[in-house]
């Protein structure tokens, strides 16, 4: 493994050391005779052009068509002079072939790799079709073939690591955008949380202190009332930021435990609440209430939330009207002014109260509209899924 790593570090020497070799192996091929042959002459003629032929394998990574076609003549031109083919002196060819298959395609690897072979058996074969014809033939050909197997080999199992490797990276960039698509929804539901709180608490505390402000000397017990409302209103905005801000800092098993989300159970009072600030709000309920799944309670629940913090705002009246109708499969709820001013939001606004509702909708199946109509005043409709009724067995008398 060593050797190989090395080998790939330093290339052109591993080149060098290959052609040495093969030069060698060269000289001790040209001088084999086969038995009751006589050696043939001018043995430096094919030393010479073997040796080109190795000298040609210095370009065998950058240009291995060229390399296999210098290799394959002068295998054609040493069996030419008499000289036999044997793996020595083929060995320039069979490296050649070896790149040709590791570095381009399957069409051009046995195209140029065919023709190779056909050449140099047919010049190891001659003419003279005597008993030895078929060894002649068939040696060379399985040494040619040998390297264009091997080369074809290596060159699929890096196309799969390849492949394997791109896969790799795919599924490494899938899960970092997961991640930041999920650390941006994460952000968006804390922005949408901490607008609802803040936005709520303020408008109502707004809302108290100016009628505070106004009843101050008319009638003081009322004011120190709405005074005595207007800390605990305070004091659970803080409380609300405290728990929403804690979900950030949670670490494991050391986080606080923290109160549930709230749903509707705590409809109550925050109607309460909206009333302390001035707004008086009608409630009414259809259907069979039930208990829902926490995540379309929480929606609902700021959904409420928002619409009466936008009534409180901004309505002229002090009035609101607050419906929610429990159907087989949707819950409906409809927030509704009386009469709206000249500041209530209009429909299309960019306000991020609006935009907030309707994000929460969305992400749990629902939808919402807003109605800013002058004859129906300021309008609020969701719908939000709910899970099949079942109805509670009856007890056995």
């Amino acid at each position: 493994m060593a050797s190989l790593e090395y080998a790939e570090r330093h290339p052109r020497l591993t080149d060098a050391v290959i052609v040495l070799a093969l030069l060698g192996a060269a000289v001790i091929g040209a001088n084999l005779i086969g038995p009751g042959e006589s050696r043939p002459q001018d043995i430096w003629v094919a030393e010479v052009v073997t040796g080109i032929a190795c000298l040609a394998l210095f370009k065998a990574r950058e240009r291995p068509r060229g390399t296999v076609v210098v290799a394959t003549v002068c295998a054609v031109v040493t069996g030419s002079l008499g000289f036999i083919l044997s793996p020595l002196l083929l060995a320039p060819l069979m490296v050649a072939l070896y790149w040709l298959a590791a570095t381009t395609d399957s069409r051009t690897t046995w195209w140029y790799g065919g023709v190779a072979t056909v050449l140099t058996v047919g010049t190891a074969v001659g003419v003279d079709f005597d008993e030895m014809v078929a060894l002649r033939a068939i040696g060379p050909a399985l040494w040619l073939l040998l390297p264009l197997a091997m080369g074809s080999r290596i060159r699929l199992r890096h196309a799969w690591l390849d492949a394997v490797q791109a896969r790799a990276e795919h599924a490494e960039r899938t899960r970092e955008e997961e991640a930041r698509l999920r650390v941006t929804q994460e952000r968006m539901r804390i922005a949408r949380d901490l607008h609802d709180v803040v936005a709520h608490h303020m408008a109502v505390a707004n809302a108290q202190a100016g009628t505070a402000a106004h009843l101050l000397e008319s009638d003081p017990a009322l004011t120190k009332k709405i005074l005595t409302d207007l800390k605990a209103t305070t004091s659970s905005v803080m409380l609300e930021l405290r728990d929403t801000v804690g979900v950030l800092r949670q670490t494991g098993s050391d986080a606080e435990t923290l109160e549930p989300a709230p749903g509707l159970a705590q409809l109550p009072d925050l109607l309460k609440v909206c009333g302390s600030a001035g707004l008086a709000v009608s409630l009414e309920i259809e259907g069979e209430p039930r208990e829902l799944p926490p995540g379309i309670d929480l929606t609902a629940y700021r959904i409420i939330q928002e619409a009466l913090t936008n009534a409180t705002k901004y309505s002229a009246s002090a009035t609101a009207a607050l419906r929610l109708r429990y159907g087989g499969t949707r819950l409906t709820i409809t927030v509704t002014n009386d009469r709206r001013s000249n500041e209530q939001p209009r429909r299309g606004s960019t306000g991020y109260g609006i935009i907030g509702m309707r994000e929460r909708a969305n992400a749990v199946g629902g939808d919402l509209r807003v109605s800013d109509s002058g004859a129906a005043g300021f309008e609020v409709v969701t719908a939000l899924p709910l899970p099949p009724h079942t109805p509670a067995p009856q007890a056995a008398l």
